[in-house]
C-alpha cells in the first residue's frame, strides 16, 4: 500500500475553484472519482490526518498512486462531470453510482392524460420531458419547491385511481401542493397548461414566470392583501434557487472536441474536452515543448495532426466539430483532411459567444492550471533544481557553484516613478526575505543603462558597509522594504577605507545602526537587457573593485544570455533547466519591479502641498481642508486660526504657518486629485 505522503501535492498547487478529482492507482487505472466545491479544501481533508479517516477512505488513499484533477464553472458543472467519469471509468471505490442506475431525473410524463412530475433514472420513456441530473437530495428538494407554485400531479397511478373512485383528492391536494385533477377542481387542459408551465421554466424560461409572480405580488399589496402577497415573495425566492443554468451539459445534438491553450516562451499546455450527445465524456491533457518561433496557429495545426492522426481509429473518433482557440494555419487543407478521414464533413471553427465559448473558457483555465501545476512542480524538484544550476554553471563557464543568484530589473512608464526590484534565489529557490526595492531619481533616471549602473553601485555598497558593520539592531529597517537612496549611506570612499581599515586589523568605520541588508554576495547577477545593461552592471562592479561576482543579462526577444564585453550572445537550448531557471528568476523580478512602480505611481497621484508638514498626518490633514474648505484659505490663515481646525493645536499650527512661508512661490498648488477614484482631496 501506498503512502499517501508520498503523492500529495503541494497546498498552493490546488485550485480553490470547483472541480472534479480522480485518484489513480500504481497502474493508472481510476479507482475514484470525486466532486468538491472548493479542490483545495476536498483534497486536502484526504491527507492531513489519513488515520483519522472512515475505513474505505483510509483504504481507498492507501490504495492511490496519484490524483489529479480538472476545474470547472460551477458545482453543478462538476456534478455532471462526475457522473460521466464514473460512468465511464467505473471507478471501483465510487459505490453510490456504480450500478445500472443512473444520476435520478426529474421528469414530467407529456404523454398521460394528468401529466405526472416523478423522479425517474435509467433509460429514457417516450413522451416524457427529462431535467437533469440531480442528485439525490437535491431533485427531491427541487420536486417539492416547484409544486407549490406549480401544482402538477406527482401521485401514482394506483392513488389517482383511488382519489378518482372514492372522489376526494390526496394528502398533497388537501395542502395546495397539487391541483387535484383527479377530482375535477381542475380540468385537464388547465393542468396541462400547468405541466407546460412547469416544463418551460425547467427549460430556461424563470424570467417570465419570476416577473409574473412580482406583478402579482405588487398587485396584492396594491390591494392590501398582504397574505397573498408574503405567499408570492416565498414563491419568486424558490424559483430564484431552484433556477441554475448547466453550461457543462450542450444541446443533445453536439458532437465536438474542445481545445484550449496556455502557452509561455518555452512551453504549452494543452486540454481538450471530448463532448458527445452534449455531455463531457472525457479530457486528455499535455504540456509540450514549444519549437522555436512556433506560433500558436502552427502548435494547433501540429496538435490536430498529432490527435487525429491514426488513421486506423480515425473513423467515429473524429468529431463534427472541432473547436479551437485560434484557427490553425493551413485551415482549408486540415477540414479536408478530417473530413477526408471522417467521411463526413468537420467543421474547425473558433467559438465566439454562448455555451461553447463558456466551455471553451473553462477547458483554457484547466490548461492554465495545469502548466502551474507543471512548472511548480519543476521547480520544486531538488534534483531539477541541481541539474539547472550546473547547466548554468557550465554553460556559462564559472568556476564557482551558483550558491545564490540576483536579478535586477527597472521598471518606469516614459522615464517617470522610476525603481528598480532585486530578487534573490539561493539553491534553486526564491528567498523572499531578501528582495529589495530601489527607489532611483535624478540623473540615474534618464535611461535603463544608467539606472541599472546606480543599483549595482548601491547594492554593493551595502554589502561593502554590512562587510564591516557590526551586528545591528532591527528598529531601523524601512517598513516598505524600499532601500535606502545613495545620499543616505555611506560614500564609495568611505565604505572602501572602511574595508582598508577592517584588513588591517584597525577599528570598522561607524555605520548606522540597522539590520544587516546585504551580508551575503551572490555568485551571479542577472540583469533584465542584453548587452548595455550587462555593460553598465559590470562597470558598477568594476569601480567598487569586486571582481568575484559574475554578471550576466537574460534579452527578453530571443532570451539570449550576455556577457560583459562580449560581441556575441550565448544560446542555451531552449530546452535548457537552466535556461528555465533564469527565465523563471526574471519574470519574478520583473513581477515585483512592476508591483513597486505601480505602487509608488499611485502615491505620486494623491501628492498634497501639506505632505512636507512635520506632525502633519493624514488624518489631520484632512481635517484642515474639510475646515477651511481649499488649500488657498489654509495657506492664508494665522495659527490662531488654525488651530480651530479639530486636532490641530498651537505648534502644529505654527509648524503649517512656517511650512507655508519658506515654500517658494513656484510650489503654487493644483488641485490634489486621487487619481484611482477621482475624488478631489484638496483645492
Amino acid at each position: 500500500m501506498a503512502d499517501p505522503a508520498s503523492y500529495r501535492p503541494q497546498t498552493g498547487e490546488i485550485p480553490t475553484n470547483p472541480g472534479v478529482y480522480r485518484f489513480r492507482d500504481q497502474h493508472g487505472r481510476v479507482i475514484y472519482v470525486g466532486k468538491a466545491k472548493s479542490l483545495r479544501s476536498r483534497l486536502n481533508s484526504y491527507f492531513a490526518n489519513p488515520a483519522g479517516l472512515l475505513p474505505k477512505t483510509h483504504a481507498m488513499v492507501h490504495a492511490a498512486a496519484s490524483v489529479e484533477w480538472t476545474v470547472v464553472g460551477s458545482e453543478l458543472e462538476s456534478l455532471q462531470l462526475e457522473y460521466t467519469w464514473i460512468k465511464e471509468f467505473k471507478p471501483r471505490f465510487n459505490v453510490m453510482f456504480r450500478d445500472d442506475k443512473t444520476y435520478p431525473y426529474l421528469a414530467v410524463t407529456m404523454g398521460e392524460k394528468f401529466p405526472r412530475v416523478q423522479v425517474l433514472r435509467g433509460e429514457r420513456r417516450k413522451g416524457t420531458r427529462y431535467f437533469g441530473p440531480y442528485t439525490a437530495g437535491a431533485i427531491r428538494e427541487t420536486m417539492d419547491t416547484l409544486l407549490r407554485v406549480f401544482p402538477v400531479r406527482s401521485c401514482s397511478p394506483g392513488v389517482l385511481k383511488r382519489a378518482q373512485a372514492s372522489g376526494r383528492p390526496c394528502l398533497l391536494g388537501y395542502i395546495d401542493k397539487c391541483a387535484a385533477p383527479c377530482v375535477g377542481r381542475v380540468t385537464p387542459e388547465e393542468h396541462r397548461a400547468l405541466a407546460e408551465d412547469f416544463c418551460a421554466f425547467m427549460g430556461g424560461e424563470a424570467t417570465r414566470f419570476i416577473n409574473r409572480l412580482e406583478k402579482d405580488m405588487a398587485a396584492a399589496v396594491a390591494e392590501l392583501d398582504y397574505e397573498k402577497a408574503a405567499r408570492l415573495r416565498d414563491d419568486i425566492i424558490a424559483l430564484r434557487k431552484v433556477f441554475e443554468r448547466n453550461a457543462v451539459v450542450l444541446s443533445e445534438d453536439t458532437d465536438a472536441d474542445i481545445f484550449a491553450l496556455h502557452e509561455d516562451e518555452l512551453e504549452a499546455s494543452v486540454q481538450v474536452f471530448h463532448v458527445r450527445g452534449g455531455r463531457v465524456r472525457g479530457q486528455r491533457g499535455w504540456v509540450v515543448e514549444k519549437v522555436e518561433d512556433s506560433t500558436t496557429p502552427e502548435l494547433i495545426e501540429h496538435l490536430l495532426q498529432q490527435v487525429y492522426g491514426d488513421d486506423t481509429e480515425s473513423q467515429g473518433r473524429i468529431p463534427r466539430e472541432v473547436l479551437v482557440p485560434e484557427n490553425p494555419s493551413n485551415h482549408a487543407e486540415l477540414v479536408q483532411w478530417l473530413s477526408g478521414m471522417r467521411g463526413a464533413k468537420v467543421d474547425i471553427r473558433v467559438p465566439q459567444r454562448g455555451d461553447k465559448a463558456a466551455l471553451m473558457g473553462t477547458v483554457r483555465e484547466n490548461a492554465e492550471q495545469a502548466l502551474k501545476l507543471h512548472k511548480t512542480r519543476r521547480a520544486g524538484d531538488l534534483t531539477v533544481r541541481s541539474q539547472a544550476l550546473q547547466e548554468l554553471q557550465e554553460a556559462l563557464d564559472l568556476p564557482v557553484a551558483l550558491l545564490r543568484i540576483e536579478c535586477f530589473d527597472i521598471s518606469h512608464v516614459q522615464g517617470t516613478n522610476v525603481v528598480a526590484s532585486m530578487v534573490v534565489v539561493e539553491d534553486g529557490l526564491p528567498k523572499k526575505s531578501d528582495y529589495r526595492k530601489f527607489s532611483i531619481t535624478g540623473a540615474a533616471a534618464t535611461d535603463d543603462t544608467a539606472a541599472m549602473h546606480d543599483v549595482l553601485t548601491r547594492r554593493f555598497r551595502h554589502y561593502l558597509q554590512d562587510k564591516v558593520a557590526q551586528v545591528p539592531k532591527s528598529g531601523e529597517v524601512p517598513k516598505s522594504g524600499e532601500v535606502p537612496k545613495s545620499g543616505e549611506v555611506p560614500t564609495l570612499g568611505e565604505a572602501a577605507d572602511a574595508v582598508a581599515d577592517a584588513d588591517s586589523g584597525l577599528a570598522p568605520a561607524p555605520v548606522p545602526e540597522g539590520k544587516a541588508k546585504f551580508a551575503y554576495p551572490p555568485n551571479l547577477v542577472v540583469v533584465d537587457g542584453g548587452k548595455p545593461q550587462v555593460n553598465a552592471a559590470a562597470r558598477a562592479l568594476a569601480e567598487l573593485g569586486i571582481n568575484d561576482v559574475y554578471v550576466v543579462g537574460l534579452a527578453k526577444r530571443l532570451e539570449e544570455v550576455w556577457l560583459p564585453d562580449s560581441d556575441f550572445p550565448v544560446i542555451l537550448p531552449r530546452t535548457s533547466q537552466g535556461l528555465y531557471l533564469l527565465q523563471r528568476i526574471r519574470d519574478e523580478a520583473h513581477r515585483f519591479a512592476i508591483s513597486f512602480h505601480r505602487q509608488k505611481r499611485g502615491k505620486a497621484m494623491t501628492i498634497s502641498a501639506l505632505d512636507g508638514v512635520p506632525g502633519l498626518g493624514e488624518s489631520k490633514r484632512k481635517a484642515l481642508v474639510a475646515h477651511f474648505g481649499s488649500l488657498k484659505k489654509i495657506k492664508a490663515a494665522t495659527a490662531v486660526e488654525l488651530a480651530e481646525a479639530r486636532g490641530i493645536g498651537p505648534a502644529l499650527a505654527e509648524a503649517v504657518v512656517r511650512h507655508f512661508n519658506e515654500a517658494p512661490a513656484e510650489e503654487e498648488a493644483a488641485p490634489v486629485i486621487n487619481m484611482t477614484t477621482g475624488e478631489i482631496l484638496e483645492s
